[in-house]
């Protein structure tokens, strides 16, 4: 057993659903920048079902870093993983464009700059069709709230005040200020949601198949 590879069953559970809505959503080929890699979990999976894609991964932990290759050990379209902290400007090490930007169960457990972040991150680094990919819980106006989530509010404002599960719209506004609008908004299993943002001059992507 590779000691260096770590394990989620959240990350195991969601990867189906999710590469099953990233082949709908992205262009036959491109490079896809993630953000917040964890375990590298995702990378594999969505790598292995992405043949025309090259993998960026990331995280702002280096002690995530030897997991990541672990994983991916062996994958010729997964380059090596970087040390990415989205408060840094400019994000080192990050191609200057990439096509797709997917960060993955970040915004709730990082400070709420770190929105502002990402969203300006993306607008610099994605090309003028790219698609930046959020995927989580959120708070949502109108919409009932998950017994589950509210408790996972909770427990993470309990360990660090400065996280929580975000308000989309607050979300949304911060995605506006950097030139990016939602696109479509794809409910998930778990109560989870994959949010499509693009930029605001983006026409939209011709319909695969």
């Amino acid at each position: 057993m590779d000691t260096a590879r770590r394990h989620s069953p959240a990350a195991e559970r969601n990867a189906p659903p999710l590469l099953a809505q990233l082949q709908r959503l992205l262009l036959p080929a491109g490079l896809m920048l993630e953000i917040a890699s964890g375990t590298g979990q995702h990378a594999a999976c969505f790598s292995a079902g992405l043949p025309g894609w090259v993998w960026q991964p990331s995280d702002v932990d280096a002690v995530a870093l030897p997991s990541i290759a672990a994983w991916c050990e062996g994958l010729d379209r997964v380059r090596p993983a970087i040390t990415l902290d989205v408060l840094d400007n400019p994000w080192p090490g990050v191609p200057v464009q990439v096509e797709a930007i997917y960060c993955a169960n970040m915004l709730h457990i990082a400070p709420w700059a770190c929105a502002a972040a990402l969203m300006q991150g993306a607008a610099r680094h994605l090309s003028p069709t790219g698609v930046l990919l959020t995927y989580g819980p959120y708070l949502e106006d109108g919409v009932a709230t998950a017994a589950s989530n509210l408790a996972f509010d909770a427990d993470l404002r309990t360990r660090d005040a400065a996280w929580g599960l975000r308000r989309l719209p607050d979300v949304a506004a911060m995605a506006a200020a950097a030139g990016l609008t939602l696109h479509e908004r794809i409910a998930m299993p778990a109560n989870n949601l994959l949010l499509v943002w693009r930029r605001v001059s983006a026409a939209p992507p011709a319909p695969r198949g």
